[in-house]
């Protein structure tokens, strides 16, 4: 029943403390599953007290357990374990806890399989996928690294590093690496290192343990913040069969931190070595092109019309004046017998010519019109006619026979 009450008549704290106490203890004893952590035995009793955390939520209940039960099982801060207890509200203090009178470890098997439920749902949702991973680079100058405080994960990734790469810089951020803090820790630092713009690459290194050691870098909270960091993260939990899903979701995994270390650095010495082979290369390909050109050009001047260009010049020039000469003789023949042919001709055509015969005492009569006179009948006494002779002309009449 609710209590009725006004500015005028408000409820004492011891009734409202009263009300809560009468109503819890209504309650029974129940089975609840949860972590212990700051666990304690008070001195002078036999009272053990601590916390029992929630282990997929930030909560958590105060608990009390007789030392004896407590002691009945071997667990300790960090554990996960099945209570039996009944849910107590102390009006004095105001405070509520559980009075445990049974402890069991919650089974490897349980475990394993809550695991594996939310391996399932993250891997559905697809924060495994390969095209998520981020492309380490290949030489950080600047490396996160988030471990526990003086741990030997710590030693094997520094040390390991700056082995292969001296000038390598670390920024650490140091997180509780086991029990219910764990996650949370892990997560802040997580987020300072993504904000630093000159880290390149996070790791979150740890070694080997239980399986419940390991369950922090199973969270949920702590694989969904590596999804969405901007940074590409390496995963170094535990050795080679250790598989939390951290290894799942970060960019890399590494079996262990030293192998980490190698992996996200280079070998200065393999890097020497490899620019030494390289320039080997290099110039082994440079004097072998250098001697094939050398070769060629070797061939190319070794032909006769560059080994001895003058030479072919003067063959071209003496067969040019051979030429020359050859056509100057063959005009002059062809002139000389043309000249021989004209003089012939010449002669023929002189021998023919009506002077030549002129020249022997020949004359040819002419009418007045110029006909050659070439019968007696042409001409009738008294004619005057023409005489040619070969150095000209004279007049001549012509007489009967009986006038001579």
């Amino acid at each position: 029943m609710a209590l009725e009450t006004s500015p005028e008549a408000p409820a004492a704290v011891r009734t409202i403390a009263n009300g809560i106490a009468s109503w819890i203890n209504q309650l029974g004893a129940v089975w609840v599953e949860g972590q212990l952590t700051d666990v304690s035995i008070g001195r002078g009793t036999t009272t053990v007290f601590g916390t029992l955390r929630d282990t997929d939520a930030d909560i958590s209940l105060r608990f009390t357990c007789n030392r004896r039960v407590f002691e009945a099982v071997e667990v300790r801060d960090g554990s996960r374990v099945l209570v039996h207890a009944k849910p107590n509200f102390f009006a004095r203090r105001g405070t509520l806890a559980l009075a445990v009178n049974e402890i069991r470890h919650v089974g490897i098997g349980e475990l394993l399989a809550r695991i594996e439920r939310l391996k399932q749902l993250l891997a559905a949702e697809g924060l495994f996928e390969p095209y998520r991973k981020k492309k380490l680079p290949f030489l950080p100058h600047t490396i996160g690294l988030i471990c526990g405080r003086d741990s030997a994960a710590e030693r094997d990734v520094l040390e390991n590093a700056k082995r292969r790469w001296p000038a390598v810089a670390f920024r650490i951020e140091y997180a509780s690496v086991q029990g219910p803090s764990a996650a949370g820790e892990v997560m802040t630092a997580l987020r300072k290192l993504d904000a630093d713009d000159a880290v390149e690459v996070i790791v979150i290194a740890r070694g080997g343990g239980s399986l419940e050691d390991l369950l922090p870098f199973s969270d949920e909270g702590l694989i969904r913040a590596v999804s969405k960091t901007g940074t590409p993260v390496v995963s170094a939990i535990g050795h080679e069969p250790d598989s939390p899903l951290l290894d799942l979701v970060a960019d890399l995994r590494a079996s262990t931190p030293t192998d980490a270390a190698k992996r996200i650095v280079p070998d200065v010495r393999e890097e020497l070595d490899g620019v030494r082979q390289l320039r080997e290369r290099g110039l082994r390909a440079i004097r072998s092109w250098l001697d094939r050109e050398a070769h060629a050009l070797a061939a190319i001047r070794s032909r006769p019309a560059l080994a001895a260009p003058v030479s072919d010049l003067q063959r071209r020039s003496d067969e040019i004046t051979a030429l020359v000469e050859r056509s100057r003789r063959t005009l002059t023949h062809r002139l000389d017998r043309a000249s021989d042919d004209i003089a012939h001709r010449l002669a023929s055509v002189r021998a023919l010519s009506p002077k030549a015969t002129l020249e022997r005492g020949y004359s040819v009569l002419q009418l007045a019109d110029g006909t050659a006179v070439r019968e007696v009948a042409q001409v009738a006494p008294g004619d005057l006619l023409q005489a040619r002779v070969s150095d000209g002309r004279f007049a001549v009449e012509v007489k009967s026979e009986e006038d001579k």
